[in-house]
């Protein structure tokens, strides 16, 4: 069935690869309508062997529409998500502003499937996507909650420069060919590691750690789980690791855990630090799986193991992932 879909921010960095998503996996389109900012109105991008005109938000601008992915910022949202809802469309947010509303399933496909299932039967049209660093670490943590349990979960993100939009990697490939200029982060980024990403809040955390922290426990649906993020920005273009430590409530080896994560959609078991086999930055990079590797018991902890989660964060971690809610409420779950 074709249907009709608006993309705000489809010049993005997000919103260019959700289009070119859409028509890989066949989404079905028959219009599609570009919302960017009114420097870009008028510009024409190609889809679907099509070339199509962006165009500006206005009152009325979604009427007719079946989807309204938006991947622009929480402001946008702010404003828009609501017109966007009283069209009568089916809404994918992955802006930040309606991640924690206990109203809207906060939706990572191959984890909460049932959530978003009970959504759509209650008549919900509106589902969030989370921040990138999440949707890795839970897919990665979800069967290990199901199998073992969690008591507590520590993770460190080394992010990309692209988390921070187009220009950030443009000021970071500036930067590499000997450029002085910056202006989208405190410290040049080239050759360098930044420990700050967001606003910092009156307890030391930032706002990616609070977001990580927050979101994993409502997507595994854990509200009591102990979780602790430090959020680190690293000098490389596409996709996001983690170095994660868990505490499971119950023994586990590192073959049943290798042995359930195969068998886990969209994972990618690649371990075998011997032969330098782990998932890294560049063959994760326009990928659809969520790598994970350099498996091992932690022995500081009583049933502790620790592992490495990397996947490309434009990809997974925010355009795929909005298009698999799609896909998944499409299908009605």
């Amino acid at each position: 069935m074709s249907q009709k879909i608006g993309v705000v921010g489809a010049t993005g960095a997000v919103g260019s690869r959700l289009l070119s998503i859409l028509e890989q996996r066949r989404f079905g389109v028959s219009e599609l309508r570009l919302f960017a900012s009114e420097r870009s109105e008028g510009k024409s991008l190609l889809s679907h062997q099509k070339e199509w005109k962006c165009q500006v938000l206005r009152a009325g601008c979604f009427q007719g529409l079946d989807w309204v992915f938006f991947d622009a910022s929480d402001e946008i949202s702010s404003r828009w998500v609501s017109e966007a809802l009283s069209s009568g469309a089916w809404v994918i947010d992955n802006s930040a502003v309606h991640r924690m509303d206990p109203r809207v399933v906060l939706a990572v496909p191959e984890v909460n499937r049932e959530a978003i299932r009970a959504s759509v039967k209650a008549g919900q049209r509106l589902f969030a996507g989370p921040n990138c660093s999440t949707v890795q670490l839970t897919v990665a943590l979800a069967p290990l909650s199901q199998a073992f349990g969690l008591k507590r979960v520590v993770v460190s993100t080394y992010q990309s420069v692209s988390g921070a939009g187009t220009a950030a990697m443009d000021e970071l490939t500036a930067q590499m060919g000997g450029s002085t200029d910056r202006s989208i982060f405190p410290h040049r980024i080239a050759a360098n590691l930044i420990p700050r990403i967001g606003k910092v809040g009156a307890d030391g955390f930032t706002s990616e750690e609070q977001k990580l922290m927050e979101e994993t426990r409502k997507i595994l649906g854990l509200p009591g789980l102990a979780v602790v993020a430090s959020a680190v920005r690293v000098p490389t273009l596409i996709s996001h690791a983690e170095n994660v430590f868990v505490e499971l409530s119950r023994p586990a080896e590192v073959s049943e855990v290798h042995e359930l994560w195969k068998r886990v959609s969209g994972l990618e078991v690649v371990d075998d630090p011997a032969l330098d086999l782990y998932p890294t930055n560049e063959n994760t990079a326009n990928r659809d799986g969520v790598g994970v590797g350099r498996l091992r018991k932690d022995p500081s902890v009583p049933h502790g193991i620790c592992f490495w989660v990397v996947s490309d964060n434009l990809r997974k971690g925010a355009a795929l992932n909005a298009v698999q809610i799609a896909e998944a409420i499409r299908d009605r779950v």
